[in-house]
């Protein structure tokens, strides 16, 4: 009987130290965007950077507007982002400590076969905005704040168009994420901007296609910064950095590249070389 107590009592024991132990498993917070979580990327090198590190990322993935007001108060412990000049004003404004390359892709404009703004195959975006606009073709916005929204209008801007004027006519703000953006254009006949990376892992593209691509305006810079532990104390300093090191380091950048779909690649790795060196 006394046997079979104590081993009661060493069952009971380690199974608290079980316990305790997975409650102090190391994880940090991502607030990143939509792109790289709907794309399927975080699902394909997070693994291996848990593996190398025994550190869990769990991540918020929302717009980058968003995903930076969230790290702005201190919801989280990394930014991986893509909208440069928002992400220096965070570091200006003291939300973050310094801010990384880490990949780019780019935009294309997608519209429905049919092609009522006859844009298909142009390489100049905001010309192909201005068609669009003349003709009052449909055109679905994400319209929430996100890195590919402040693109897009940055775009009708250079185009010279008011959307604003034109919104709830042909110009219809969806106030929603990529995918879903994507699936309310192949809904209504639309065209739309998205990422690349979204374009290719997106299944219900329907009777939309690609009709423009290839403008350097389209090009789509991800950055990575750690959200400043001065402002916020409880940042994990330590195991963020670590996660931004890796990302930026050679085995990051080539979890980054070997990520494809179909045989295309969604990403393409390009921390700088005071990057790479510092994380190495």
């Amino acid at each position: 009987m006394r046997k079979l107590v104590k081993l009661v009592a060493i069952a009971a024991l380690a199974a608290g130290l079980s316990t305790a132990a997975h409650a102090e498993d190391p994880f940090i917070i991502v607030q990143s965007t939509t792109s790289t979580q709907n794309s399927g990327l975080l699902d394909h090198i997070l693994p291996m950077f848990k593996k190398k590190t025994g550190i869990e990322v769990r991540v918020v993935a929302v717009g980058t507007g968003q995903a930076i007001k969230n790290a702005a108060n201190g919801d989280g412990d990394v930014l991986l982002v893509h909208a440069k000049p928002a992400e220096e004003k965070f570091i200006a404004e003291g939300g973050g400590v310094k801010r990384f390359d880490v990949m780019y892709n780019d935009f294309v404009i997608v519209g429905p076969k049919s092609d009522p703004a006859k844009v298909a195959g142009s390489k100049d975006a905001a010309a192909a905005l201005k068609k669009i606009a003349a003709a009052k073709a449909l055109f679905a916005s994400r319209g929430d704040d996100s890195g590919t929204h402040k693109a897009e209008l940055k775009l009708w801007k250079d185009a010279g168009i008011d959307v604003k004027a034109a919104s709830g006519e042909w110009y219809r703000s969806t106030g929603s994420g990529m995918g879903a953006t994507l699936n309310t254009a192949a809904g209504m006949g639309a065209y739309a901007l998205t990422d690349r990376a979204t374009w290719i892992s997106f299944q219900n593209k329907n009777d939309l296609q690609i009709a423009v691509e290839g403008d350097p305006m389209l090009f789509n810079q991800y950055g990575v910064i750690l959200v400043n532990p001065e402002k916020h104390k409880h940042v994990k300093v330590k195991e963020g950095q670590q996660f931004i090191d890796w990302l930026i380091g050679v085995e990051g950048q080539n979890a980054i590249r070997s990520y494809m779909i179909d045989g295309q690649q969604l990403f393409f790795p390009n921390a700088s070389a005071e990057g790479m060196k510092k994380a190495g």
